[in-house]
């Protein structure tokens, strides 16, 4: 397991560490309101699909305990409204929507008054938590037998223990494979614009003694074309049902170079992110954030005052995709019929 923590609830506080420090400063933000919670979702202090679910379910938690009327359809009337609070933070990360889901389904399923339905989210809040932790190690697990020993694995972003409860999904292979005994070596993207290759997983994997090198997103085909990559590992925001990934910008490119180059493109990631009302890629909101993580770097400009686009993620066709990865085992082509035999 990681030597830090991710999210935690402790004492009715949601504490999670301060992505937009790292690697310079490791610190944590105490959450103690939804509100909190919200903007630290929205402001990337916590990012990556399976983290922004657990935090989502946190949120509602908080939100819901700071209520003071004792009148149950007034409580589910607020939380409702809380939760689509959080659920407007960011658009693309389908656990978001899946663990406000999960909390709201609280309300219609238990029994009781206001304060014995304050306890039960609470302790779904933080049953999501502890599951998810599960779920990724499984996914790693399931996925290691797929990284040969002696092998180099490129990754794009931070699908690690930073990402998520605190192990990690694409990052979680590559960990069940180390742990198994496996010499691995990772290639990180500096992911661009808001570097989470760089700043995060370049960070993760050292302070976990697992060998990484880090490279620039434009330098990936060239070191394909050397031969030097022998496996890529993403994760995901978004899988419709068809098996199309939405996941960081640039994911696509580097798919298009790794079956040009005849290298295994593999996408780990839990059930929960797969979205099966959501037929293909092109049903996928893509979420536009602001022109200064372009323009600037670290608060220092770096560009001139020009248009600029900057969608968060892109759309990596299935057919670009080896494999998916999930807790409940591997799913190959025909994507759109095996996914469906994992919800059976």
């Amino acid at each position: 397991m990681p030597s830090f923590n991710t999210i935690e609830w402790k004492e009715n506080t949601v504490v999670m560490i301060d992505q937009t420090r790292l690697p310079g400063e490791e610190s944590y933000v105490e959450c103690k309101t939804y509100e909190d919670v919200a903007d630290a979702i929205k402001r990337m202090v916590i990012r990556g699909a399976p983290a922004i679910g657990v935090a989502a379910g946190m949120g509602i938690a908080l939100g819901a305990i700071s209520l003071r009327t004792t009148k149950r359809d007034e409580f589910t009337a607020e939380v409702k409204r809380i939760a689509g609070v959080i659920l407007g933070t960011r658009p693309t990360a389908v656990n978001l929507a899946w663990a406000v889901k999960r909390m709201l389904g609280i309300l219609d399923a238990a029994e009781g008054d206001v304060e014995q339905l304050k306890s039960r989210l609470v302790g779904e809040a933080r049953y999501i938590l502890e599951e998810d932790i599960d779920t990724c190690k499984r996914i790693g697990q399931t996925g290691a037998g797929l990284i040969r020993d002696n092998s180099i694995v490129l990754t794009h972003c931070n699908a690690g223990a930073l990402a998520t409860g605190g192990y990690g999904t694409a990052l979680g292979v590559i960990r069940a494979a180390v742990e198994g005994g496996k010499k691995i070596e990772v290639i990180a993207t500096e992911t661009r614009p808001f570097l989470q290759g760089a700043r995060l997983t370049a960070w993760e994997l050292d302070r976990d003694g697992i060998p990484v090198s880090l490279i620039t997103d434009n330098m990936v085909g060239h070191i394909m074309s050397k031969g030097m990559v022998d496996a890529v590992v993403v994760g995901a925001d978004r899988i419709a049902r068809n098996g199309d990934v939405a996941n960081k910008i640039g994911t696509y490119t580097i798919s298009v170079l790794a079956k040009s180059h005849n290298i295994p493109f593999y996408v780990a990631a839990p059930m929960s992110t797969i979205d099966f009302d959501c037929p293909g890629g092109d049903s996928i909101p893509i979420e536009e954030r602001s022109p200064g993580e372009v323009t600037h770097i670290s608060g220092i400009r770096i560009a001139p005052e020009v248009n600029v686009y900057n969608p968060a993620f892109d759309i990596t066709p299935n057919e670009n995709i080896s494999a998916i990865i999930t807790e409940k085992g591997i799913v190959v082509k025909p994507f759109a019929v095996n996914l469906l035999k994992l919800r059976e």
